[in-house]
């Protein structure tokens, strides 16, 4: 005879339910709307592109939330306007492709540069409670190519972003978009200070 049989039918339902939601993972969203401010008298001169393909945005990840549960996203999906957003901040044109080998298709498009990025995310909570990450952090590692496909350089950026509990009002996500927004900030200032990219 199990522990459930015990129980009432309405205390078992709740049990049964609780269990089968410990562990589980909540969709979260790290798009944000903040971008890095665009100077139309200081930008590049120079068409640039980054690539992303739809594979990469079908990517779902799964990382810790608190109490014992997780979140899960699309780092590629959600962070792509923050990467546009960091290079338009930056260059005058700003374009996607799905590929960065086609030498001939980027010469003909007047592209310039070709950055390609790898996201890695991370997440934790400390509440033992509440399932929201309170804890994110957002890395983006880009490899720069010409429009032949030789290589650049590399530019790094991260992003770390915390929210308490009394701050999420339902914006589960916070501490995801707060590190997404530094991680675009920094992208931003570290293609800048790059002399390779101007």
């Amino acid at each position: 005879m199990t522990l459930l049989s015990f129980l009432t039918p309405r205390l078992a339902a709740v049990l049964a339910t609780a269990v089968l939601l410990a562990g589980c993972a909540h969709p979260i969203t790290m798009i944000t709307e903040t971008a890095p401010p665009r100077s139309t008298a200081h930008l590049i001169p120079k068409k640039v592109a980054y690539v992303m393909t739809d594979a990469q945005r079908d990517l779902q990840v799964t990382t810790a939330g608190g109490s014992g549960d997780r979140v899960s996203y699309y780092p590629y999906r959600d962070l792509e306007k923050s990467i546009r957003d960091a290079l338009r901040a930056v260059y005058r044109n700003v374009v996607v492709l799905r590929t960065a080998g086609d030498a001939k298709a980027n010469e003909a498009a007047g592209v310039s540069l070709v950055f390609t990025p790898q996201i890695k995310t991370d997440s934790s909570s400390s509440s033992w409670i509440t399932w929201p990450p309170t804890a994110f952090t957002a890395e983006v590692a880009c490899v720069v190519t010409d429009t032949a496909g030789a290589e650049v350089t590399r530019v790094r950026a991260v992003g770390n972003g915390t929210a308490e509990f009394g701050e999420f009002n339902g914006d589960y996500g916070l501490a995801a978009r707060r590190a997404a927004t530094r991680m675009t900030a920094q992208l931003s200032s570290e293609i800048r200070r790059n002399e390779k990219l101007r």
